[in-house]
C-alpha cells in the first residue's frame, strides 16, 4: 500500500473521563503510549495506533467519543512501516495497543498468531461496500474496521485519447493512432515483473491464484494460479513482450515519467499517480481496465481498516469505538480527506464519489478481489514475479509457467 512515512510522535487526549460505562471493560494502553492496563482518572483509556495523516484526521473529532463514553482516547502516532512489527511482538508480551490501524493482508497471520479479535458489526456490515468487508472476513468472521480501499485502474490522457478502450487490442489500437512513443505503460520491475500490477490482465483470462470459496475468502489449499486459464494468460504474456506492448525496460517510475511526459496516453496504475499527473497538466481520465481474456479485467483491492488487539482489555469499548465511530459517515468521510482514497463505508463513498477520479478508482475496485490475506500467499510472489518476467522476456510460456505453479505448491507444503 501507498501510505505517508512520518516520524513518531505521541498525541495524547486532555479529555479525562469519568467511570466506565460498559460493564466487564478495564483500561488499556500501549507499548509507545503505556502497558495495558493502565487508567484515566476516573475512566479507562483506550489506546489507537495510528499514522500521522489518521491522526490529524481523528483528534479534533475524537472528544466526542471521549464525551459520549466517559472515556479518553490515546491516539498514539507511528511510522506506518513499523505498525505490524511492532504490534507482532508487542501483543503476546500483553502490551501495544487495544485498536490499531492496519493493512487487510495482514489478517491471516494476525489471526495464525492470535493477535486480533473479531468485531461484532451486525447489520451494520451491509452499509460498508462488500469488497472492504470481505477483505477483513476470515474463517467467516470478521476481524476488521474497513475505512478505504485502494486498486488499480487505467489512467488516460483524455486530451490524446477521448474514449476508454473497452479491450487491451483496443487500447493498444488507440494509443498506436495517438503517435505516441508508447501506446500503453505499465511498470515492471526488470527482474520480477509485477504480479501486483499485471493480475487483472490474469484474472481477465478467467485465472486467479487461489480458489475462493462461496463468501469470497481465499482456499490456501487450492492453488490454481497454474490451470488451463494461467496457462492463457502466460501464452499471452510472452505475445506482449515480443510485440514490446508489456516492457521490462519501463520501471515504475519511467512509466510515471512518459505518462507525465505525454509520451503516451495509458498507464496502469493507481490513486498515489493521480497528483503528479494533474499537476503536468494531464487531463486524465480514470477508466476500467481493458480485458485482455474475454472476462473483467480484476485488481487486487487492498483495504486498510482497524483492528481490535485480542489481549485487550478493553474489548468491548474498543468494537464500540470502531463500529459506532470510525464506522460513521462523518469519520469515513474526514479519513478519506486525509488519505484521498475512496471510503469502505458506502455513505461515505458515495459523497467522496462526486470526484471523478475517485469514482473511477472506486467503481473498478468494486469489481476486483480483495489480496489474498490468507499466510499460504506469502508463498507465492517470489516465484510468481520471476516467471513473469523469464515469459516477457522470451522463456516458454508454458513451461515457465508450469514450473511456478509447481514450485510455489512446494514452497506452501514446505
Amino acid at each position: 500500500m501507498k501510505v505517508n512515512k512520518k516520524s513518531v510522535l505521541a498525541i495524547s487526549a486532555f479529555i479525562a473521563g469519568g467511570a466506565l460505562v460498559l460493564s466487564g471493560c478495564a483500561s488499556g494502553g500501549g507499548d509507545n503510549g503505556g502497558d495495558s492496563g493502565n487508567e484515566s482518572e476516573g475512566g479507562a483509556t483506550l489506546t489507537v495506533w495510528v499514522d500521522q495523516n489518521r491522526a490529524d484526521a481523528l483528534e479534533d473529532s475524537i472528544s466526542q467519543f471521549e464525551e459520549d463514553n466517559d472515556v479518553t482516547v490515546d491516539l498514539v502516532v507511528k511510522q506506518n512501516e513499523k505498525i505490524r512489527d511492532d504490534f507482532t511482538a508487542q501483543v503476546p508480551t500483553g502490551k501495544g495497543p487495544d485498536v490499531t490501524i492496519g493493512a487487510h493482508d495482514w489478517l491471516g497471520s494476525f489471526v495464525q498468531d492470535g493477535l486480533v479479535a473479531p468485531i461484532e458489526l451486525g447489520d451494520t456490515a451491509a452499509d460498508f461496500q462488500e469488497v472492504a468487508i470481505s477483505a477483513f472476513t476470515y474463517d467467516g468472521k470478521v476481524y476488521g474496521l474497513p475505512y478505504a480501499t485502494e486498486n488499480l485502474a487505467l489512467m488516460r490522457n483524455a486530451d490524446l485519447v477521448p474514449e476508454a478502450p473497452a479491450t487491451f487490442d483496443d487500447m493498444i489500437a488507440a494509443g498506436t493512432a495517438a503517435g505516441t512513443q508508447y501506446p500503453f505503460v505499465v511498470g515492471l520491475d526488470p527482474a520480477n515483473a509485477d504480479p501486483y500490477h499485471l493480475y487483472p490482465f490474469q484474472t481477465s483470462f478467467g485465472n486467479s491464484v487461489f480458489a475462493q470459496n462461496a463468501d469470497g475468502s481465499y482456499d490456501g489449499s487450492q492453488l490454481t494460479v497454474g490451470d488451463e486459464a494461467g496457462q492463457a494468460f502466460a501464452a499471452w504474456l510472452g505475445q506482449q513482450g515480443a510485440a514490446g506492448t508489456i516492457n521490462l525496460n519501463l520501471t515504475q517510475d519511467l512509466a510515471k515519467e512518459a505518462f507525465n511526459a505525454g509520451e503516451s496516453p495509458f498507464i496502469l496504475t493507481g490513486p498515489w499517480n493521480t497528483t503528479d499527473a494533474e499537476a503536468k497538466g494531464i487531463n486524465i481520465a480514470i477508466d476500467p481496465i481493458p480485458t485482455a481474456g474475454g472476462e473483467t479485467a480484476s485488481p487486487f483491492v487492498g483495504v486498510q481498516g482497524f483492528y481490535v488487539n485480542a489481549k485487550s482489555e478493553n474489548a468491548l469499548l474498543a468494537n464500540q469505538f470502531l463500529v459506532n465511530y470510525i464506522g460513521t459517515e462523518e469519520v469515513q468521510y474526514a479519513l478519506y480527506e486525509a488519505g484521498n482514497r475512496p471510503p469502505a463505508l458506502t455513505a461515505a463513498y458515495d459523497k467522496a464519489a462526486e470526484d471523478p477520479i475517485i469514482k473511477g478508482f472506486g467503481d473498478v475496485g468494486a469489481t476486483g478481489f480483495p489480496m489474498p490475506s490468507i499466510p499460504e500467499m506469502g508463498s507465492v510472489w517470489e516465484f510468481w514475479g520471476v516467471a513473469e518476467a523469464a515469459i516477457i522476456g522470451g522463456a516458454d510460456p508454458a513451461s515457465t509457467w508450469t514450473k511456478m505453479s509447481e514450485d510455489i505448491q512446494a514452497n506452501i507444503d514446505g
